[in-house]
Formats: structure tokens, sequence, C-alpha cells
């Protein structure tokens, strides 16, 4: 079966359906499917459960989908930089399961594993741990958590071969390779699309036999989330006497 789709709404056909759990790759605006994510709001579906790590900023990302109220809950580990976000969980709007980051990258894990629940200290006599299963090992309490599968997963990867093997590049593999095996079906967009033998092995980080579609996005404009920049030192000024600098 031929995974490559010719654009985002039939990548996503016959997958969505409201009250579904999607989870979303991506940390800020670095390695997000926003081209899915797009698709994912032009399709009207609603009352989403979102696993990501946050949800982008206002009206980029996920925060589109947060304008248009399809997003009923967010598990997430930091939501911090986008307003819309902090609005709709202060008005009662949105419900919001918190993570430590580590928590919930594990609990993926878990759950693209097959691991329905692990033990962890972090947490342990927080709130992250109330209403939650607490045991001793070694004369150290643990926490239990939950691993997590969604229904769909939508990941962004630099570079994707037909058969859906997937490389991710530097700060941008972050959440994707775990998503990618923890969900029914996963769809991945990909920047650059070569045929299928054209990786080397060595170098698939996921494997083409999670990713049931493929979405090739040459061409998009990558947003910066914050833009930190500092003035450049003045020129040294040329050394008196003719003397080598």
């Amino acid at each position: 079966m031929r995974k490559v789709q010719p654009d985002a709404a039939t990548a996503l056909s016959g997958l969505l359906h409201d009250g579904m759990t999607i989870m979303a790759g991506g940390f800020g605006l670095c390695g997000i499917p926003d081209e899915l994510i797009a698709a994912i709001q032009e399709s009207g579906v609603k009352d989403l459960t979102v696993v990501s790590n946050n949800a982008g900023i206002d009206n980029v990302g996920l925060g589109k989908l947060l304008a248009t109220r399809q997003i009923k809950k967010m598990i997430s580990s930091y939501v911090g930089e986008n307003k819309e976000f902090a609005r709709q969980y202060l008005g009662g709007e949105l419900e919001i399961e918190f993570n430590p980051q580590g928590t919930l990258a594990e609990r993926i894990r878990a759950g693209g594993a097959g691991i329905p629940a692990f033990y962890t200290k972090t947490g342990v006599g927080t709130l992250v741990a109330e209403g939650k299963d607490v045991r001793t090992f070694d004369g150290e309490e643990y926490v239990m958590e939950r691993g997590l599968f969604a229904d769909l997963a939508i990941v962004h990867a630099w570079k994707g071969d037909t058969e859906g093997n997937l490389v991710y590049r530097k700060t941008a593999r972050n959440f994707n390779p775990m998503m990618a095996t923890a969900a029914k079906v996963t769809v991945a967009q990909v920047e650059h699309l070569v045929e299928a033998g054209e990786i080397d092995g060595d170098h698939i980080h996921t494997p083409g036999i999670f990713i049931k579609r493929i979405l090739h996005v040459p061409i998009r404009e990558k947003q910066i989330e914050q833009r930190t920049v500092r003035k450049r030192k003045d020129a040294e000024p040329a050394a008196a006497g003719g003397g080598q600098i």
C-alpha cells in the first residue's frame, strides 16, 4: 500500500472523530506537525483530548485548535507561552492534566511499549500524586503513573521515505519518536521525501512499521517562538604602532 498522501486532508481522511485522543509531536514550535494540525482545524472535529508537551503559542500550532475551541482537554507539561490556553483554563473552559516533563515522556514511551503503568519518585508528596497509588520500594515512595495511548498520533520528521521510515533533525526530534509508537494510527509529515531504501538503516529513528500515512511538506514557514538577539560587539580599534593583531 502506498503511504504517501497528496495533501493533509487526505492524509487524515477517515481518521478523525469527535471526542478522540490525539498525540501531537513538538516542543514549543520546534518539530510540530503544523500542516496536519491545520487540517484538523479545517475538519471541524471537536471535544478533543490532545497529548502534547505544550500548546504552542496563540494561533500557531495547537494554538489554532484552542482558538476554535476544538480541544476539550490537554495532557501537557508546559503551557506558559499561550495566553489563550491560560484564559480558557482559568475560565473553566479547558481541562488540563499536568505532568512533570519526564513523566509525560515516559507515559508516552510506556504506552508505545505496551506498558499500562509504572512507578516513579517524581511528584511524590505533591499535588501530582493526589488520588494515585503510592507504594514503597526499597524504603522509598513511588507514585504510579499510567501509560498513554492515543487514537491518532501526528508527527513531524526532517526526512522520510515512501515506506514511512523517519529521520528527525536535532532538537526537532523531541517527543516525535515516542508518539509515533503510541497510537492506533500515526500520520507523519516530512520535509524531505525519498524513495524506499535511500535512508541508511542505521540512521532511521522511527521504523516505517509505525507509520500509516505520510505527507510531504517541502515548503513551509518555520515560526520562531521567541527571538533573542544581542548587539554586535564594536569593532576592536586598530592596534597602534603598526604591530600585528
